[in-house]
């Protein structure tokens, strides 16, 4: 088009020059030159052929373009609403300027939250980073986490906010930090450092022939270990080998615990099965001297039934002894290693010692990660290996790494708790609010559950433990199924259905858990407790349920 122009404007140029030249008089020549009328007379007819020539190739292109331009024009007129063709052009400049407008709030928006991220992190800086201070750590990491959420959902903001104007893969003329990649995050439910070399230890030497038989009566399975790791630091002070009760009076240990473990861990024969033991004394085994630990409510914390059980396994005693006259389970009384020693040690061959479970002797010694005994392992006392191979099999089908284990114990524990101040039994939404406040603390997305609860309250709990509108499953052991071969070992050993394995099971799977939520007033949460300690899988954000508040409702006395 504009090549035509051009041609037009030369043409006009030229045709005036040819009309101004016919009406200018005819000049005198000079010079004698110039009045030779040959030449003069040449050089018009030749430049009158010029301008003929030029403008009937000029007209011809001008008319040419004439006459195909409304050729053109015409499909596209038919084929084209104009009203809608200007309507939408101006439309479209109107969208333009709003999408600028959005543009621009956009990215005033991105420079205000660059500016808040970068005033976060120089407080998190200049706050948290030369922190060294364990206690500190823990007292400051409800903060720490707010903070880091905020970065955290900063970085977000910004990343939607840039969404729009992404070039493939990149921004355009946009930088997000990521805290991630910063060195500005944590893990606010890590392990804990419990220091487990600098443990204080005692050895444990037994002399030749010199026994100990542990009693323990109270309680269920897991104040029944208590009670036996209790002995064990007995028969370490006084350099005795511990007697392993027998099935027929107590539990049958040996399904969940090895004790060629604790022999192989303390290096010695340190602990013998009650058969054992009564193979060395020829089926009869005589206590020549039975000390019992506490004097109230009753002597030795022992019946006379169990001591006619005792009595039918070929064991004869002489008469109960008390160490201490007013030692009341209720009331205990701190104790020293010398208290232990003046009272218990003997020359005797063979000693037993009441129930001490509710013992309080030595109690930062004794209750170390490690227990109190100089040993090789993580912990004397633990599920035998068939137990903790079935425990990682479960976690390998259904839980995977990441975690949260619950101990929900709710049969026979309302009046238990009620009789507390304050008490520990909780309504359902009330421990579904407290449960999911830890899910989101650990960022955890299952939650392994330990119970005995009724199936309406574990519906019902399940139904609320609810996080940004997604519910957090709650997966309990499933009955028996052929497809499934996590539990073949417990059945090729033909201890499937003993309650006290499943017990155990249920211990060892919630003490590999990245976070453990306990039952308060319950030994089988302090069991497990135990094993996180000695383990070194104890986490920083481990609790009881609802800890540091009451229930919100609590019933009547009867």
């Amino acid at each position: 088009m504009d090549r035509h122009s051009s041609d037009e404007d030369d043409d006009r140029q030229t045709l005036i020059h040819q009309n101004d030249t016919k009406h200018l008089p005819r000049q005198i020549p000079t010079s004698p030159r110039a009045s030779t009328a040959p030449r003069s007379g040449f050089h018009i007819e030749e430049l009158e052929s010029q301008i003929r020539r030029r403008f009937k190739l000029t007209f011809n292109k001008r008319y040419l373009f004439a006459i195909f331009l409304p050729l053109l024009l015409i499909p596209i007129f038919l084929s084209t609403d104009i009203r809608s063709l200007f309507s939408s052009n101006i439309s479209s400049l109107k969208f333009n300027k709003v999408s600028d407008q959005l543009k621009e709030s956009q990215l005033q928006a991105l420079y205000l939250l660059n500016q808040q991220l970068t005033s976060l992190l120089s407080l998190w800086n200049h706050t948290f980073v030369n922190s060294n201070d364990n206690v500190s750590a823990v007292q400051f990491d409800d903060i720490k986490a707010s903070l880091l959420n905020q970065i955290t959902l900063n970085k977000h903001i910004q990343q939607t906010l840039l969404s729009p104007h992404k070039t493939g893969n990149t921004l355009k003329n946009a930088t997000v930090l990521d805290p991630a990649y910063a060195g500005y995050s944590f893990d606010r439910c890590r392990k804990v450092d419990l220091k487990f070399s600098e443990r204080r230890t005692i050895e444990w030497k037994p002399k030749p022939n010199k026994f100990l038989f542990a009693i323990c009566l109270s309680g269920q399975m897991s104040n029944h270990l208590i009670c036996l790791e209790k002995h064990m630091f007995f028969a370490a002070v006084l350099n005795r080998a511990l007697v392993i009760p027998s099935s027929k009076f107590d539990y049958q240990y040996n399904r969940v615990l090895d004790t060629e473990h604790i022999n192989d861990c303390v290096g010695k024969k340190a602990v013998i099965p009650f058969e054992d033991f009564m193979e060395m004394k020829k089926n009869h085994a005589h206590i020549d001297r039975f000390i019992c630990y506490f004097s109230s409510p009753q002597p030795c914390y022992v019946d006379e039934e169990h001591l006619k059980k005792l009595r039918s396994l070929g064991i004869s005693m002489g008469k109960l002894e008390s160490a201490w006259k007013n030692e009341d389970i209720k009331k205990p009384s701190q104790k020293t290693i010398k208290d232990l020693e003046e009272k218990f040690a003997s020359d005797d061959d063979v000693i037993a010692i009441g129930d001490v479970f509710f013992a309080e002797m030595e109690r930062d010694w004794v209750t170390q990660p490690g227990g109190p005994i100089a040993h090789k392992c993580k912990t004397l006392i633990e599920p035998s290996k068939l137990i903790l191979l079935t425990a990682q099999r479960f976690i390998q089908t259904f839980l995977g790494s990441n975690f949260i284990a619950l101990h929900f114990r709710r049969h026979g524990f309302l009046k238990f708790c009620n009789a507390k101040k304050p008490s520990c039994f909780y309504p359902i939404p009330q421990a579904a609010d407290c449960i999911t406040r830890m899910v989101e603390r650990a960022n955890t997305p299952i939650i392994y559950l330990s119970t005995d609860a009724a199936e309406s309250e574990t519906g019902l709990l399940q139904s609320m433990v609810v996080l940004n509108g997604k519910t957090i499953p709650l997966v309990k052991r499933p009955p028996r199924n052929s497809a499934e071969k996590w539990d073949a070992l417990l059945y090729r050993h033909g201890i499937e259905d003993d309650p006290q394995v499943e017990a155990m099971l249920d211990k060892t799977i919630c003490a590999m858990a990245s976070v453990f939520i306990g039952a308060p007033g319950s030994t089988f949460t302090e069991d497990i407790l135990r094993l996180r300690k000695d383990w070194g899988t104890a986490s920083l954000c481990d609790e009881y349920l609802c800890q540091g508040e009451g229930p919100n409702f609590i019933a009547g006395e009867e």
